[in-house]
Protein backbone atom coordinates (compact mmCIF):
# COMPACT_ATOMS: atom_id res chain seq x y z
CA UNK A 1 0.00 0.00 0.00
CA UNK A 2 1.11 3.57 -0.95
CA UNK A 3 1.92 5.59 2.15
CA UNK A 4 0.79 9.41 2.76
CA UNK A 5 1.43 11.14 5.35
CA UNK A 6 -1.44 13.54 4.06
CA UNK A 7 -3.73 10.84 5.60
CA UNK A 8 -5.79 11.24 8.69
CA UNK A 9 -5.31 7.99 8.97
CA UNK A 10 -3.25 6.00 11.06
CA UNK A 11 -2.14 2.79 9.70
CA UNK A 12 -1.88 1.30 13.66
CA UNK A 13 -2.50 -2.78 14.21
CA UNK A 14 -6.64 -2.88 15.29
CA UNK A 15 -8.84 -6.08 14.96
CA UNK A 16 -11.52 -5.59 12.40
CA UNK A 17 -14.80 -4.14 14.64
CA UNK A 18 -18.24 -4.77 12.81
CA UNK A 19 -19.77 -0.93 12.06
CA UNK A 20 -23.43 -1.60 12.24
CA UNK A 21 -24.83 -0.72 9.03
CA UNK A 22 -27.68 2.04 8.87
CA UNK A 23 -30.82 -0.51 8.49
CA UNK A 24 -30.22 -1.58 11.75
CA UNK A 25 -29.27 1.68 13.82
CA UNK A 26 -33.06 2.42 14.18
CA UNK A 27 -34.76 5.24 12.53
CA UNK A 28 -33.66 8.92 13.60
CA UNK A 29 -35.88 11.70 14.39
CA UNK A 30 -37.37 12.94 11.61
CA UNK A 31 -35.10 15.33 9.70
CA UNK A 32 -32.21 14.49 11.22
CA UNK A 33 -29.78 12.39 9.84
CA UNK A 34 -28.38 9.39 11.11
CA UNK A 35 -24.90 8.70 13.37
CA UNK A 36 -22.46 8.91 10.69
CA UNK A 37 -19.67 6.63 10.57
CA UNK A 38 -16.12 8.41 10.44
CA UNK A 39 -12.34 7.15 9.95
CA UNK A 40 -9.17 7.52 13.05
CA UNK A 41 -10.31 8.72 16.28
CA UNK A 42 -6.66 9.92 16.68
CA UNK A 43 -4.66 9.63 19.74
CA UNK A 44 -1.78 7.73 18.16
CA UNK A 45 -1.31 4.33 17.95
CA UNK A 46 -2.36 3.58 21.41
CA UNK A 47 -5.57 6.02 21.60
CA UNK A 48 -6.35 6.94 25.46
CA UNK A 49 -8.86 9.75 26.62
CA UNK A 50 -7.32 12.90 25.73
CA UNK A 51 -9.40 15.94 24.86
CA UNK A 52 -7.28 18.84 25.46
CA UNK A 53 -7.13 20.27 22.29
CA UNK A 54 -4.24 21.32 22.27
CA UNK A 55 -2.34 18.24 22.82
CA UNK A 56 -0.41 16.50 20.00
CA UNK A 57 -2.04 13.14 21.34
CA UNK A 58 -5.70 14.06 21.77
CA UNK A 59 -8.64 12.29 20.09
CA UNK A 60 -10.56 13.76 17.36
CA UNK A 61 -12.78 16.38 18.93
CA UNK A 62 -16.01 15.44 16.90
CA UNK A 63 -16.60 19.82 17.37
CA UNK A 64 -16.98 19.54 20.90
CA UNK A 65 -14.88 23.04 21.04
CA UNK A 66 -14.98 25.84 18.85
CA UNK A 67 -13.16 29.00 17.71
CA UNK A 68 -13.82 33.06 17.22
CA UNK A 69 -13.95 32.38 13.47
CA UNK A 70 -14.32 30.04 10.70
CA UNK A 71 -11.50 29.97 8.03
CA UNK A 72 -12.69 28.38 4.90
CA UNK A 73 -9.88 26.11 3.60
CA UNK A 74 -11.10 26.12 0.45
CA UNK A 75 -11.68 29.34 -0.78
CA UNK A 76 -10.62 31.55 2.45
CA UNK A 77 -13.83 33.01 3.59
CA UNK A 78 -14.41 34.18 6.91
CA UNK A 79 -16.76 32.95 8.76
CA UNK A 80 -18.17 34.52 12.21
CA UNK A 81 -18.54 31.56 15.14
CA UNK A 82 -18.09 32.97 18.38
CA UNK A 83 -17.08 36.11 17.71
CA UNK A 84 -19.48 38.34 15.62
CA UNK A 85 -17.19 40.62 14.10
CA UNK A 86 -13.49 41.75 14.83
CA UNK A 87 -12.06 44.91 13.90
CA UNK A 88 -8.31 46.46 13.16
CA UNK A 89 -8.17 49.41 15.28
CA UNK A 90 -4.27 49.63 14.33
CA UNK A 91 -1.90 47.09 13.26
CA UNK A 92 -1.01 46.28 16.69
CA UNK A 93 -4.47 46.59 18.08
CA UNK A 94 -7.08 43.93 17.19
CA UNK A 95 -10.96 43.51 18.56
CA UNK A 96 -13.51 40.66 18.70
CA UNK A 97 -17.07 41.26 19.70
CA UNK A 98 -18.16 38.12 21.17
CA UNK A 99 -21.64 35.90 20.53
CA UNK A 100 -24.03 36.10 23.32
CA UNK A 101 -27.11 33.77 24.26
CA UNK A 102 -24.00 30.85 23.88
CA UNK A 103 -23.89 28.91 26.74
CA UNK A 104 -21.28 25.61 27.44
CA UNK A 105 -22.19 22.04 27.55
CA UNK A 106 -22.16 21.65 31.53
CA UNK A 107 -25.16 24.75 31.14
CA UNK A 108 -22.78 27.99 32.07
CA UNK A 109 -23.19 30.75 30.17
CA UNK A 110 -19.83 31.53 27.63
CA UNK A 111 -18.46 35.54 27.63
CA UNK A 112 -15.43 37.35 26.46
CA UNK A 113 -14.00 36.09 29.71
CA UNK A 114 -13.47 32.98 28.83
CA UNK A 115 -11.96 34.15 25.22
CA UNK A 116 -9.53 36.17 27.43
CA UNK A 117 -8.37 33.45 29.44
CA UNK A 118 -7.82 31.02 26.92
CA UNK A 119 -5.08 33.42 25.41
CA UNK A 120 -3.52 34.18 28.73
CA UNK A 121 -3.40 30.59 29.32
CA UNK A 122 -1.63 29.80 25.82
CA UNK A 123 0.86 32.65 26.76
CA UNK A 124 1.50 31.10 30.24
CA UNK A 125 2.13 27.31 28.46
CA UNK A 126 3.81 27.89 24.92
CA UNK A 127 3.28 24.18 24.66
CA UNK A 128 -0.18 24.47 24.35
CA UNK A 129 0.05 27.26 21.92
CA UNK A 130 -0.29 25.01 18.08
CA UNK A 131 -1.17 27.98 16.36
CA UNK A 132 1.54 30.55 17.59
CA UNK A 133 -1.50 33.00 18.22
CA UNK A 134 0.39 34.71 20.91
CA UNK A 135 3.67 35.01 19.62
CA UNK A 136 3.46 38.75 18.92
CA UNK A 137 0.65 38.97 21.54
CA UNK A 138 1.88 41.35 24.37
CA UNK A 139 -1.78 41.28 26.23
CA UNK A 140 -5.65 40.64 25.98
CA UNK A 141 -8.21 41.48 27.75
CA UNK A 142 -11.86 41.08 27.99
CA UNK A 143 -14.27 44.30 28.46
CA UNK A 144 -18.09 43.57 28.08
CA UNK A 145 -18.54 41.76 25.05
CA UNK A 146 -15.45 42.88 23.18
CA UNK A 147 -11.76 41.05 23.83
CA UNK A 148 -8.97 43.26 22.68
CA UNK A 149 -5.54 41.99 21.38
CA UNK A 150 -2.33 43.92 21.46
CA UNK A 151 0.88 43.20 19.65
CA UNK A 152 4.14 44.02 20.13
CA UNK A 153 4.45 44.61 16.33
CA UNK A 154 2.46 45.35 13.25
CA UNK A 155 0.57 41.60 13.47
CA UNK A 156 -2.13 41.54 10.24
CA UNK A 157 -1.23 37.86 10.27
CA UNK A 158 -2.46 37.36 13.75
CA UNK A 159 -5.98 37.03 13.05
CA UNK A 160 -5.82 33.67 11.23
CA UNK A 161 -4.03 32.34 14.44
CA UNK A 162 -5.98 33.60 16.80
CA UNK A 163 -9.35 33.33 15.16
CA UNK A 164 -8.33 29.70 14.34
CA UNK A 165 -8.11 28.54 18.14
CA UNK A 166 -10.31 26.67 20.00
CA UNK A 167 -12.07 28.43 22.84
CA UNK A 168 -11.93 26.62 26.38
CA UNK A 169 -14.05 27.41 29.75
CA UNK A 170 -12.40 29.37 32.25
CA UNK A 171 -14.23 27.63 34.84
CA UNK A 172 -12.81 24.27 34.39
CA UNK A 173 -9.24 25.50 32.98
CA UNK A 174 -8.26 27.31 35.56
CA UNK A 175 -8.62 25.02 38.47
CA UNK A 176 -5.53 23.06 36.37
CA UNK A 177 -2.18 23.41 37.81
CA UNK A 178 -0.46 22.30 34.43
CA UNK A 179 -2.75 22.49 31.57
CA UNK A 180 -0.27 20.78 29.25
CA UNK A 181 -0.60 17.64 31.15
CA UNK A 182 -4.86 17.76 31.21
CA UNK A 183 -6.25 15.32 29.50
CA UNK A 184 -9.69 17.04 30.15
CA UNK A 185 -11.53 13.39 30.85
CA UNK A 186 -14.87 15.16 30.85
CA UNK A 187 -15.20 17.66 27.99
CA UNK A 188 -16.95 20.38 28.03
CA UNK A 189 -17.54 22.87 24.88
CA UNK A 190 -19.59 24.85 23.08
CA UNK A 191 -19.79 23.02 20.31
CA UNK A 192 -22.69 21.03 18.32
CA UNK A 193 -21.31 17.44 19.78
CA UNK A 194 -21.41 16.09 22.79
CA UNK A 195 -19.07 13.27 24.21
CA UNK A 196 -21.07 10.06 24.59
CA UNK A 197 -18.32 6.96 24.90
CA UNK A 198 -15.05 5.64 24.07
CA UNK A 199 -13.09 2.59 24.02
CA UNK A 200 -10.03 0.93 22.30
CA UNK A 201 -11.51 0.54 19.05
CA UNK A 202 -14.63 3.66 19.25
CA UNK A 203 -15.26 6.96 20.14
CA UNK A 204 -18.53 8.23 19.84
CA UNK A 205 -19.73 11.61 19.80
CA UNK A 206 -23.79 12.42 20.11
CA UNK A 207 -25.28 15.49 19.07
CA UNK A 208 -26.30 18.74 21.98
CA UNK A 209 -29.62 19.44 21.90
CA UNK A 210 -29.02 22.87 23.09
CA UNK A 211 -26.12 24.00 20.95
CA UNK A 212 -26.60 27.77 20.33
CA UNK A 213 -27.70 26.79 16.51
CA UNK A 214 -29.34 23.51 16.88
CA UNK A 215 -31.84 24.35 14.76
CA UNK A 216 -28.82 24.31 11.43
CA UNK A 217 -27.50 21.08 13.01
CA UNK A 218 -28.70 17.82 11.82
CA UNK A 219 -26.61 15.32 12.92
CA UNK A 220 -27.50 13.14 15.56
CA UNK A 221 -23.82 11.49 16.21
CA UNK A 222 -20.59 10.66 14.63
CA UNK A 223 -18.74 7.59 15.44
CA UNK A 224 -14.94 7.19 15.04
CA UNK A 225 -12.90 4.10 14.86
CA UNK A 226 -9.95 3.09 15.16
CA UNK A 227 -8.24 2.50 11.26
CA UNK A 228 -7.94 -1.37 10.69
CA UNK A 229 -4.16 -2.61 9.34
CA UNK A 230 -2.86 -1.89 6.14
CA UNK A 231 -5.08 -2.39 3.03
CA UNK A 232 -8.03 -3.74 5.27
CA UNK A 233 -8.72 -0.01 6.15
CA UNK A 234 -9.54 0.07 2.66
CA UNK A 235 -11.71 -2.75 2.41
CA UNK A 236 -14.19 -1.14 5.04
CA UNK A 237 -14.34 1.74 3.04
CA UNK A 238 -14.82 -0.25 -0.01
CA UNK A 239 -17.84 -2.27 1.87
CA UNK A 240 -19.33 1.27 2.68
CA UNK A 241 -18.69 0.93 6.36
CA UNK A 242 -17.60 4.64 6.45
CA UNK A 243 -19.69 7.39 5.87
CA UNK A 244 -16.83 9.99 5.82
CA UNK A 245 -13.20 9.46 5.41
CA UNK A 246 -9.85 10.79 4.33
CA UNK A 247 -7.70 8.09 2.38
CA UNK A 248 -5.45 7.76 0.37
CA UNK A 249 -7.09 4.70 -2.62
CA UNK A 250 -5.09 3.84 -5.12
CA UNK A 251 -7.67 3.44 -7.67
CA UNK A 252 -10.52 4.86 -5.97
CA UNK A 253 -12.83 4.89 -8.95
CA UNK A 254 -12.68 1.38 -8.91
CA UNK A 255 -11.96 0.02 -5.25
CA UNK A 256 -15.08 2.56 -4.09
CA UNK A 257 -17.24 4.14 -6.20
CA UNK A 258 -17.58 1.19 -8.39
CA UNK A 259 -18.84 -0.57 -5.60
CA UNK A 260 -22.07 1.52 -4.92
CA UNK A 261 -22.27 4.11 -7.74
CA UNK A 262 -25.11 6.01 -6.22
CA UNK A 263 -23.84 6.36 -2.80
CA UNK A 264 -20.08 6.44 -2.67
CA UNK A 265 -18.74 9.52 -4.12
CA UNK A 266 -15.03 11.30 -3.39
CA UNK A 267 -13.64 14.63 -4.23
CA UNK A 268 -9.83 15.21 -4.10
CA UNK A 269 -9.74 18.85 -3.52
CA UNK A 270 -6.29 20.78 -4.03
CA UNK A 271 -4.48 21.38 -0.69
CA UNK A 272 -0.89 23.26 0.08
CA UNK A 273 1.83 23.46 -3.14
CA UNK A 274 4.80 20.67 -3.26
CA UNK A 275 7.67 22.41 -4.08
CA UNK A 276 11.30 21.39 -5.64
CA UNK A 277 13.24 23.59 -3.14
CA UNK A 278 17.02 24.01 -3.35
CA UNK A 279 19.87 24.81 -0.68
CA UNK A 280 20.58 28.94 -2.10
CA UNK A 281 23.29 28.83 0.21
CA UNK A 282 25.18 26.65 -2.23
CA UNK A 283 25.96 26.94 -6.56
CA UNK A 284 24.62 26.57 -8.87
CA UNK A 285 21.24 26.97 -6.79
CA UNK A 286 22.42 30.34 -5.52
CA UNK A 287 22.32 31.23 -9.42
CA UNK A 288 18.98 32.99 -9.80
CA UNK A 289 19.16 31.80 -14.25
CA UNK A 290 19.44 27.76 -12.74
CA UNK A 291 16.66 28.10 -10.78
CA UNK A 292 14.57 29.66 -13.31
CA UNK A 293 16.01 27.03 -15.64
CA UNK A 294 14.44 24.48 -13.09
CA UNK A 295 10.97 25.82 -13.23
CA UNK A 296 10.87 25.09 -16.99
CA UNK A 297 12.86 21.46 -16.91
CA UNK A 298 10.66 19.45 -14.24
CA UNK A 299 7.70 17.82 -15.79
CA UNK A 300 5.10 18.37 -13.31
CA UNK A 301 2.25 17.02 -15.32
CA UNK A 302 4.23 13.67 -15.62
CA UNK A 303 4.18 13.95 -11.51
CA UNK A 304 0.65 14.74 -11.48
CA UNK A 305 -0.32 12.10 -13.75
CA UNK A 306 2.32 9.52 -12.69
CA UNK A 307 3.37 9.71 -9.12
CA UNK A 308 0.20 11.09 -7.71
CA UNK A 309 -2.18 9.03 -9.99
CA UNK A 310 -3.53 11.60 -11.46
CA UNK A 311 -5.64 13.06 -8.31
CA UNK A 312 -3.82 16.19 -8.04
CA UNK A 313 -3.22 19.86 -10.58
CA UNK A 314 -0.18 21.15 -11.00
CA UNK A 315 0.69 24.66 -8.90
CA UNK A 316 1.13 27.75 -9.72
CA UNK A 317 4.37 29.78 -9.01
CA UNK A 318 3.04 32.41 -7.42
CA UNK A 319 2.21 29.72 -4.78
CA UNK A 320 -1.23 30.61 -4.68
CA UNK A 321 -3.84 28.12 -3.97
CA UNK A 322 -5.72 27.64 -7.41
CA UNK A 323 -8.92 27.69 -7.55
CA UNK A 324 -9.56 28.45 -4.68
CA UNK A 325 -6.87 31.68 -4.04
CA UNK A 326 -7.24 32.75 -7.60
CA UNK A 327 -8.51 36.18 -7.06
CA UNK A 328 -5.37 36.75 -5.41
CA UNK A 329 -3.24 35.91 -8.56
CA UNK A 330 -2.03 39.54 -10.02
CA UNK A 331 -4.16 39.66 -13.28
CA UNK A 332 -0.89 40.22 -15.18
CA UNK A 333 0.87 37.21 -14.65
CA UNK A 334 0.05 34.63 -17.53
CA UNK A 335 -1.78 31.63 -17.38
CA UNK A 336 -2.28 32.13 -13.53
CA UNK A 337 1.46 31.80 -12.86
CA UNK A 338 1.15 27.46 -14.42
CA UNK A 339 4.69 27.16 -16.12
CA UNK A 340 4.46 24.31 -18.73
CA UNK A 341 7.40 21.96 -19.27
CA UNK A 342 9.86 23.20 -21.90
CA UNK A 343 13.01 21.08 -22.34
CA UNK A 344 14.40 23.36 -24.73
CA UNK A 345 13.69 26.32 -22.85
CA UNK A 346 15.14 25.65 -19.74
CA UNK A 347 18.82 24.58 -22.03
CA UNK A 348 18.46 28.02 -24.04
CA UNK A 349 18.20 29.46 -19.86
CA UNK A 350 21.86 27.57 -19.04
CA UNK A 351 23.16 27.82 -22.17
CA UNK A 352 22.68 31.94 -22.15
CA UNK A 353 23.90 32.05 -18.41
CA UNK A 354 26.97 30.20 -19.02
CA UNK A 355 26.33 26.44 -18.59
CA UNK A 356 28.08 24.45 -21.04
CA UNK A 357 27.08 20.82 -22.40
CA UNK A 358 29.86 18.83 -22.78
CA UNK A 359 30.18 15.00 -23.56
CA UNK A 360 26.44 14.73 -22.64
CA UNK A 361 27.15 16.32 -19.43
CA UNK A 362 25.93 19.95 -18.11
CA UNK A 363 29.19 22.24 -16.74
CA UNK A 364 28.67 24.37 -13.93
CA UNK A 365 30.57 27.75 -14.27
CA UNK A 366 33.35 26.20 -12.75
CA UNK A 367 33.58 24.12 -15.73
CA UNK A 368 32.49 20.63 -13.70
CA UNK A 369 29.99 18.55 -14.20
CA UNK A 370 27.03 19.58 -12.33
CA UNK A 371 25.76 16.83 -9.91
CA UNK A 372 23.70 16.63 -6.64
CA UNK A 373 21.93 15.15 -4.00
CA UNK A 374 17.67 15.59 -3.67
CA UNK A 375 16.96 14.24 0.00
CA UNK A 376 12.47 12.78 0.33
CA UNK A 377 11.79 10.69 3.67
CA UNK A 378 12.10 6.75 3.01
CA UNK A 379 8.38 5.09 2.60
CA UNK A 380 7.24 8.38 0.71
CA UNK A 381 6.20 6.23 -2.21
CA UNK A 382 4.71 9.37 -4.09
CA UNK A 383 6.94 11.71 -3.44
CA UNK A 384 9.94 9.39 -4.16
CA UNK A 385 8.05 8.50 -7.51
CA UNK A 386 8.05 12.23 -7.90
CA UNK A 387 11.81 12.55 -7.29
CA UNK A 388 12.34 10.27 -9.83
CA UNK A 389 10.78 11.97 -12.26
CA UNK A 390 12.76 15.08 -11.84
CA UNK A 391 15.90 13.23 -11.80
CA UNK A 392 14.67 11.64 -15.44
CA UNK A 393 14.17 15.44 -17.01
CA UNK A 394 17.57 16.70 -15.22
CA UNK A 395 19.17 13.87 -16.84
CA UNK A 396 17.71 15.23 -20.13
CA UNK A 397 19.97 18.02 -19.38
CA UNK A 398 22.88 16.56 -18.51
CA UNK A 399 22.76 16.81 -14.73
CA UNK A 400 22.98 14.22 -12.29
CA UNK A 401 20.53 14.03 -9.27
CA UNK A 402 20.99 11.11 -6.85
CA UNK A 403 17.89 10.96 -4.43
CA UNK A 404 18.34 9.72 -1.18
CA UNK A 405 16.32 8.54 1.22
CA UNK A 406 17.07 9.18 4.53
CA UNK A 407 14.30 8.20 7.44
CA UNK A 408 12.01 10.92 7.86
CA UNK A 409 13.56 12.00 11.31
CA UNK A 410 17.16 12.30 9.54
CA UNK A 411 15.50 14.50 6.81
CA UNK A 412 13.83 16.91 9.12
CA UNK A 413 16.92 17.06 11.05
CA UNK A 414 19.22 17.83 8.14
CA UNK A 415 16.46 20.05 6.59
CA UNK A 416 16.35 22.45 9.81
CA UNK A 417 20.30 22.29 9.77
CA UNK A 418 20.92 23.02 6.66
CA UNK A 419 22.76 19.78 4.98
CA UNK A 420 20.94 19.33 2.12
CA UNK A 421 20.93 19.86 -1.70
CA UNK A 422 17.77 19.75 -2.71
CA UNK A 423 14.43 18.77 -1.45
CA UNK A 424 10.72 19.04 -1.40
CA UNK A 425 9.02 21.64 0.92
CA UNK A 426 5.57 22.24 1.57
CA UNK A 427 5.09 26.37 2.71
CA UNK A 428 1.72 27.71 1.98
CA UNK A 429 -1.23 26.81 1.37
CA UNK A 430 -2.85 28.85 3.77
CA UNK A 431 -5.43 31.71 4.12
CA UNK A 432 -2.97 33.96 5.71
CA UNK A 433 -1.40 35.74 2.66
CA UNK A 434 1.54 36.99 5.28
CA UNK A 435 2.31 33.49 6.24
CA UNK A 436 2.05 31.77 2.61
CA UNK A 437 4.95 34.14 1.77
CA UNK A 438 6.69 34.66 5.44
CA UNK A 439 7.25 30.69 5.59
CA UNK A 440 9.61 30.01 3.19
CA UNK A 441 11.12 33.97 2.04
CA UNK A 442 11.66 35.57 5.69
CA UNK A 443 15.12 36.69 6.46
CA UNK A 444 14.06 36.71 10.04
CA UNK A 445 13.53 32.99 9.57
CA UNK A 446 16.36 31.91 8.38
CA UNK A 447 19.31 30.58 10.74
CA UNK A 448 22.84 29.99 9.31
CA UNK A 449 24.20 26.85 8.10
CA UNK A 450 24.84 24.43 10.89
CA UNK A 451 21.90 25.84 13.18
CA UNK A 452 17.79 25.22 12.99
CA UNK A 453 16.07 26.97 11.01
CA UNK A 454 12.32 28.11 11.61
CA UNK A 455 10.92 28.07 7.98
CA UNK A 456 12.65 28.91 5.76
CA UNK A 457 14.64 26.11 4.92
CA UNK A 458 15.74 27.10 1.55
CA UNK A 459 17.52 29.93 3.23
CA UNK A 460 16.27 32.58 1.18
CA UNK A 461 17.29 36.50 1.77
CA UNK A 462 16.59 39.70 0.15
CA UNK A 463 16.12 43.27 1.41
CA UNK A 464 13.64 43.94 -0.56
CA UNK A 465 10.69 41.02 -0.17
CA UNK A 466 11.29 41.69 3.32
CA UNK A 467 10.47 44.90 3.37
CA UNK A 468 7.42 43.65 1.28
CA UNK A 469 6.58 40.99 4.42
CA UNK A 470 7.17 43.84 6.96
CA UNK A 471 4.25 46.24 4.56
CA UNK A 472 1.82 43.22 4.32
CA UNK A 473 2.30 42.53 8.45
CA UNK A 474 1.45 46.60 8.85
CA UNK A 475 -1.70 46.36 6.44
CA UNK A 476 -5.21 44.91 7.81
CA UNK A 477 -7.29 45.58 4.83
CA UNK A 478 -7.45 43.00 2.54
CA UNK A 479 -8.05 45.36 -0.45
CA UNK A 480 -4.66 47.40 0.45
CA UNK A 481 -2.85 43.82 0.79
CA UNK A 482 -3.38 42.74 -2.62
CA UNK A 483 -0.86 45.27 -4.06
CA UNK A 484 1.73 43.85 -1.64
CA UNK A 485 1.10 40.01 -2.72
CA UNK A 486 1.29 41.05 -6.09
CA UNK A 487 4.61 42.04 -5.84
CA UNK A 488 5.30 39.41 -3.47
CA UNK A 489 3.99 37.00 -6.49
CA UNK A 490 6.67 38.35 -8.69
CA UNK A 491 9.68 37.58 -6.24
CA UNK A 492 8.63 34.22 -7.38
CA UNK A 493 8.29 34.65 -11.10
CA UNK A 494 11.48 36.28 -11.43
CA UNK A 495 13.84 35.44 -8.90
CA UNK A 496 12.16 31.48 -8.60
CA UNK A 497 13.25 30.93 -4.82
CA UNK A 498 11.14 27.67 -4.66
CA UNK A 499 9.80 25.62 -7.67
CA UNK A 500 5.99 24.86 -6.98
CA UNK A 501 5.08 21.93 -8.57
CA UNK A 502 1.82 20.17 -7.41
CA UNK A 503 -0.88 20.08 -5.03
CA UNK A 504 -1.38 18.04 -2.57
CA UNK A 505 -4.83 16.25 -2.22
CA UNK A 506 -7.03 16.54 0.10
CA UNK A 507 -8.57 13.30 0.68
CA UNK A 508 -12.29 12.81 1.08
CA UNK A 509 -14.78 9.94 0.13
CA UNK A 510 -18.21 10.19 1.38
CA UNK A 511 -21.53 8.20 1.22
CA UNK A 512 -24.90 9.73 0.49
CA UNK A 513 -26.97 6.75 2.13
CA UNK A 514 -27.68 8.76 4.92
CA UNK A 515 -26.63 12.22 4.17
CA UNK A 516 -26.66 14.70 1.10
CA UNK A 517 -24.66 18.01 1.25
CA UNK A 518 -21.52 17.07 1.04
CA UNK A 519 -18.88 19.57 -0.63
CA UNK A 520 -17.86 18.40 -3.99
CA UNK A 521 -16.35 19.45 -7.11
CA UNK A 522 -19.69 20.56 -8.37
CA UNK A 523 -20.67 22.47 -5.14
CA UNK A 524 -17.25 23.21 -3.67
CA UNK A 525 -18.76 25.62 -0.88
CA UNK A 526 -15.92 24.64 1.66
CA UNK A 527 -12.74 22.16 2.29
CA UNK A 528 -13.42 18.59 3.39
CA UNK A 529 -11.35 19.53 6.53
CA UNK A 530 -13.89 22.12 7.58
CA UNK A 531 -15.56 19.61 9.81
CA UNK A 532 -18.35 22.66 11.04
CA UNK A 533 -19.25 24.14 8.02
CA UNK A 534 -19.35 20.71 6.28
CA UNK A 535 -21.50 19.37 9.47
CA UNK A 536 -23.82 22.12 9.09
CA UNK A 537 -24.76 21.48 5.50
CA UNK A 538 -25.60 18.00 5.84
CA UNK A 539 -29.55 16.53 5.59
CA UNK A 540 -30.82 13.68 5.01
CA UNK A 541 -31.78 12.05 1.68
CA UNK A 542 -35.38 13.32 0.12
Amino acid sequence: MKVSRRSVLLMAAAPFVPIVPASAQGSSSEGMVQQLNLGSMGGGTNPQINFNPFAPNKLSLGTMFEKLYIINDYNCDLVPWLATKYTWKDPRTLDFVIRTGVKWSDGQPFSAKDVAFTFNMLKKNPALDINGATQLMSAVSANGDTVTFTFSAPAAQAFYQIGDTWIVPEHIWSDQQDPVKFTNPKPVGTGPMLFDHFNSQELVYKRNPDYWQADKFKVSGLRYTKPAEGSADQLRLANGEYDWNAMFVPNVQKVFVDRDPQHNHYWFSQGSPISFSMNLTKAPFNDVKFREAMAYAIDRDAIAKKAELGYVTTASQTMMQIPGQKDWIDPKIADQGKIAYNKDKALQTLTSAGYKQQGGKLLGKDGKPIQFNFMVPAGWSDWIQAAQIIQRNLADLGIKMNVETPTAAIHDQRRASGDFDTLFTVPAGLCSMYTNFSLPLNSAATAPVGKNATSNWIRFKDPATDKLLAELASTTDPAKQKPIVYQLENVMMTQYPLIPLWYGAVWFEYRTEKAIGWPSESDPYCSPNDTELVLMHLRPPK
